[in-house]
């Protein structure tokens, strides 16, 4: 017991040590008072150096734990696959980490990595791909040359390549049964046409259309010095570490780095469409283009969304739709800024059949509120404070911080974002808030699309508060057969002519 006592009477001390000595503690939460946040954001130069072949590097040592962890970014990914092998990008990456090399079988490979305890992976997204391996600091070397053969010397095992094909067709079988997947799909057309990178999709006729030819001309096309950024974190010695990736590097030809991505040529078209699928919920997208990332208005529009619906339950949004009225478990927007051409401003929600024009409304009001009302002082100051304190987890961890060092080498982003952002955040007023969401947040020009039930979302709810009457026409999207993304015919008669993807 006195052992106990004894415990308790040193804690409180501590305590109130840290509470400066004598300090009372407050009688209510909203009393504390916190010193300001002072936190500088790492500056991308003090880590960056360049090797004799010209290839960026960026190192952040971390000497906690005997391990080290590597990546290869390079520019292109989806946006380079021809016409009719869409897919075929992410299909080589996951054959260049599956198929061994010219030297190595397939199985080679997984023993020895499997050995030294070191995961590789290759993958291949929108605009990017990239090559990493988290390894042992005492097997780095060795790792690293298997990763830079794989790269250098992709061997593509025609066996596995063949299995994983057969994976991929079963796969496309299941892209109706979820209508997040189909609202995905159909919004990407909406928003950037069919023809656009970003909304493009493999078929069944585009894998079987992939070979491993035209995988090794991809592969070549992606993975080389001058199309690469190299950033490592761990437990190395930066002053010897660009001579081991140069001597890794040495004999491999230095090609030209890709172009960056282009946006659509594409206009959204405002309107209500949807996508008939017998599920008790609609899932809704409505939305409209942004803007750019370098574009004066960013720090207002970001504001702008934070309050709308980015800012979680403290949202209007989310407060209208949930917190008020109980028709969505989750209802919010987001919105990208794109680095290369605008992007996307979005509300997202699911609801019952019956409530999803009622919560359309709401939305819609809340969209009309903020273009004529300004916003208040409190919920600026929370949108401000939420950007602000979360600021330093952008840099929260080492691998984090060279992630935002990487993608803005490649995109170029303007020198001083970082150490300003919080200064031009801060300036952002009611004022600016309310003539970006004038500007550009227009209900007229926006999209609307509904996947679910529509005989039941159409009517409305009983207590007759909203129908899908309420916005206009709607235009029936038929649902796409999952293997060939060609439309069926659809169940009945729509309201409007009935669009295609593109």
């Amino acid at each position: 017991m006195f052992a106990h006592t004894l415990v308790g009477l040193i804690a409180c001390a501590a305590g109130a040590t840290a509470f400066g000595g004598d300090t009372k503690i407050p009688a209510r939460p909203e009393s504390l008072v916190h010193p300001p946040l002072v936190y500088t954001p790492p500056a991308a130069s003090a880590y960056r150096s360049t090797l004799a072949d010209g290839t960026t590097l960026f190192m952040v040592p971390s000497h906690e734990f005997p391990l080290i962890s590597l990546t290869i970014s390079c520019m292109g990914g989806r946006n380079l696959d021809p016409a009719g092998l869409d897919g075929l990008s992410a299909t080589t990456a996951a054959m260049m980490r599956l198929g061994g090399t010219t030297t190595m079988s397939a199985n080679e490979v997984d023993e020895k990595l499997d050995f030294m305890a070191t995961n590789m992976s290759i993958r291949s997204q929108d605009w990017m791909s990239t090559a990493s391996i988290d390894c042992l600091a005492s097997n780095f070397d060795a790792s690293l040359a298997i990763l830079i053969d794989t790269l250098k010397n992709p061997g593509f095992d025609e066996a596995k390549f063949k299995i994983a094909r057969a994976d991929a067709l079963e796969g496309l079988k299941q892209r109706n049964d979820d209508a997040g997947s189909i609202s995905a799909r159909e919004w990407n057309y909406i928003a950037y046409g069919a023809n656009h990178f970003e909304s493009r999709q493999p078929t069944g006729a585009s894998i079987e259309a992939i070979t491993i030819d035209e995988m090794r001309t991809m592969a070549a096309r992606i993975f080389h010095p001058g199309n690469m950024i190299i950033s490592v974190t761990g437990d190395f010695d930066p002053k010897t570490l660009p001579a081991t990736l140069e001597k890794a590097l040495a004999g491999w030809a230095k090609g030209t780095a890709n172009a960056a991505p282009v946006g659509p040529d594409h206009t959204i078209q405002p309107g209500v469409y949807f996508v008939r699928k017998a599920i008790p919920q609609g899932k809704v997208i409505v939305g409209l283009a942004s803007i750019q990332r370098d574009n004066p208005d960013f720090y207002a529009y970001t504001m702008m969304n934070e309050i709308l619906g980015g800012g979680g339950f403290s949202s209007r949004i989310m407060g209208r739709v949930r917190s008020d009225e109980g028709l969505a478990y989750s209802a919010g927007s987001s919105f990208r800024a794109g680095p290369f051409y605008p992007g996307i401003f979005r509300a997202g929600y699911e609801s019952k059949s019956p409530t999803v024009a009622l919560a359309l409304k709401l939305i819609m009001e809340e969209f009309n509120k903020i273009r004529e009302q300004p916003v208040t002082a409190a919920e600026l100051d929370i949108a401000k404070t939420s950007a602000i304190e979360t600021f330093p987890s952008t840099f929260a961890s080492k691998p984090a911080m060279l992630g935002v060092f990487v993608s803005d080498e490649w995109t170029k982003r303007p020198a001083g974002y970082w150490e300003h952002f919080r200064e031009k955040i801060n300036a952002v007023t009611a004022a600016d808030i309310q003539r970006v969401a004038q500007k550009y947040l227009v209900p007229s020009k926006m999209a609307i699309l509904i996947v679910g039930n529509w005989d039941d979302i159409s009517k409305g709810d009983l207590q007759g508060r909203a129908t899908m009457a309420l916005f206009g026409p709607a235009t029936e999207l038929p649902m796409r057969d999952p293997i060939t993304l060609e439309p069926l015919s659809t169940t009945s008669s729509s309201t409007a002519p009935a669009a295609s993807g593109g």
